[in-house]
């Protein structure tokens, strides 16, 4: 896929897959302009970097305006609040809904009027919507909600193209933090799995920048989950 000339704005910084993202996205030929809470950490080559808070309308009015005109924007920002139901903590809730879905509701607001002649924009779900599980049900639920969200954007912003991507287990750091354990963890999935493996940043970045590509895709969810939510 060529990207020559479109102007791509990624939210979100927090694992590999966004890192994956910028930098296909920019040796395909797109500028770039990598988005989150710390930029000084955002550091890809050739791109640029901004501040967004998905929980601060003001800095996401404040990046629509320094952005310009654009053709693509991608968020998959996460503040996963998780935990049993009897210890969660209200504004770690809401952190998490800001992050998934009302942050990327103000996003839109702020970047409707900016995206260029087949513009198009990619939520990120998850497979926990599919398969919830106690102790996930605040991420089941953003997630669930992200999938309603694309829905209705693709009908108010047509001719916008809007979709979400739902990624099941990805080996994209995130999980870095099990130590030992994540390989054991890896080869269970795997095995559950109908793909037999887990999936990679770059699976994610390729499914990211088709949706974005494809003329006559909107309103829909691409799961990259292996077939995870089936097992």
């Amino acid at each position: 896929m060529s990207f020559e000339g479109k102007r791509l704005v990624v939210v979100g910084g927090g694992s590999g897959i966004a890192r994956r993202i910028v930098v296909d996205a920019r040796e395909a030929g797109a500028e770039v302009t990598w988005a989150g809470r710390n930029p000084a950490q955002l550091t890809a080559p050739g791109i640029r970097t901004a501040f967004a808070d998905l929980g601060e309308e003001s800095s996401l009015k404040a990046l629509a305006e320094g952005a310009g005109e654009i053709d693509f924007l991608v968020t998959l920002a996460a503040a996963p609040a998780n935990g049993s139901v009897t210890a969660l903590d209200r504004d770690a809730v809401v952190r998490a809904f800001d992050a998934k879905v009302v942050g990327p509701l103000v996003l839109a607001k702020h970047f409707a009027p900016r995206f260029r002649e087949g513009g198009a924009m990619v939520l990120f779900s998850g497979v926990a919507a599919w398969r919830p599980v106690p102790g996930r049900t605040v991420m089941a639920t953003t997630n669930g909600a992200v999938a309603f969200l694309a829905e209705a954007l693709a009908v108010e912003l047509a001719p916008v193209r809007v979709n979400a991507i739902s990624p099941g287990i990805v080996d994209s750091g995130a999980w870095d933090r099990l130590g030992e354990a994540k390989e054991e963890f890896f080869r269970r999935t795997a095995e559950a799995n109908p793909a037999r493996r887990v999936g990679r940043a770059a699976d994610v970045s390729a499914a990211t920048l088709q949706l974005l590509a494809n003329p006559f895709v909107t309103g829909s969810v691409l799961h990259v989950d292996g077939g995870g939510r089936l097992a």
